[in-house]
């Protein structure tokens, strides 16, 4: 995965050099969109130096010299350059983290139905044990009477032979 991380960051990188050398011929060629462009180099000049400023312990109520307007076209170019990079690099995380919640949400939704499987099968095989319990129970009962049958035709035969040996003494 890292490789690939890599490997996406260098060709976003790549990609965004020639949106950046556009974003300066345009602003060259479109009065409009360099004045745009411009005015946010020279705010994010001023934010950058404030910040600087309160960093080092500085005054920062002091008034920020602006940038000459070809330095801020190229500042706002590299800007917006990074913004795309960081923009498409962002929504390649949203993507991945939706996958990666997907793939989640599937597998356990698997676990669940087979946790479920699981839970009809040991309904289905106590239902079975106790279907075996009752014929067990219901054998041990005919074995019982079957027994006290055997026992009576015991006595019987028994009694019967006594009978016959008392008849030829």
């Amino acid at each position: 995965m890292l490789p690939l991380l890599k490997l996406g960051t260098l060709a976003l990188r790549t990609i965004s050099r020639p949106i950046a050398r556009r974003l300066k011929v345009e602003a060259g060629l479109h009065p409009r969109f360099r004045d745009y462009i411009i005015s946010f180099a020279q705010a994010n000049y001023r934010f950058g130096t404030n910040v600087q400023r309160r960093l080092y312990g500085r005054a920062t109520d002091v008034v920020i010299r602006p940038m000459d307007e070809e330095k801020a076209v190229g500042a706002a170019a590299e800007l917006l350059g990074e913004l795309v990079i960081f923009t498409v690099a962002g929504l390649a995380i949203i993507f991945e983290v939706q996958r990666n919640a997907r793939s989640e949400a599937r597998k356990e939704e698997q676990r669940k139905q087979e946790i479920e499987a699981m839970k009809q099968k040991g309904t289905n095989l106590e239902k079975e044990v106790q279907c075996l319990k009752a014929k067990l129970q219901e054998m041990e009962q005919l074995v019982q009477r079957r027994s006290w049958l055997d026992l009576i035709r015991f006595w019987q035969s028994q009694a019967l032979e006594e009978h016959k040996s008392a008849r030829f003494e």
